[in-house]
């Protein structure tokens, strides 16, 4: 699309440790100790960083299975300061094909998307976040135009390959 990046990867699936409803203190931190290494990394590559999942979506994970931990809540407010924007993608209607990794349980999916607006509040991202539309197909061409609103790409081609 005619725009230097690099993209930090989704690292549950590469997870060693339970993940989603069976995840641990330890599953969960491992998860942010790869994100984070991934983030680091993409950067001493190029200025844009395209994350699949941001460390606050890892964190609402690992509230949900083990509690705030308030050791590593700072920390992680003082990392959401790193990103320009985050993209809410919405849960999808209807049935949701399960992998070896997808969390496809409607109510699970739902208490980690409670957890996200609720850490959103708390770490005062709210302008950060822009919640794209139930469509998929709407979603690249949303994110192409915030990005340009917000400077942070500057005519990027929007056809997809």
């Amino acid at each position: 699309m005619g725009v230097d990046c690099d993209v930090a990867y989704e690292n549950s699936r590469k997870s060693p440790f339970p993940i989603n409803e069976a995840t641990t203190l330890e599953g969960q931190l491992w998860i942010l100790a790869a994100q984070w290494k991934e983030e680091l990394e993409s950067g001493l590559r190029t200025k844009l960083i395209i994350c699949d999942r941001s460390v606050l979506d890892n964190y609402a994970y690992l509230v949900r299975a083990c509690g705030a931990q308030p050791w590593l809540h700072a920390w992680i407010g003082r990392w959401m300061e790193s990103y320009d924007v985050l993209f809410h993608v919405p849960i999808q209607r209807g049935k949701i094909e399960g992998d070896l990794a997808r969390a496809t349980s409607k109510p699970f999916q739902k208490k980690i998307q409670e957890i996200v607006e609720r850490l959103i509040r708390e770490f005062g991202v709210e302008k950060k976040v822009v919640r794209l539309p139930d469509s998929r197909a709407g979603h690249m061409g949303a994110i192409m135009n915030e990005l340009r609103a917000r400077g942070i790409v500057e005519g990027a081609q929007t056809e997809l390959l």
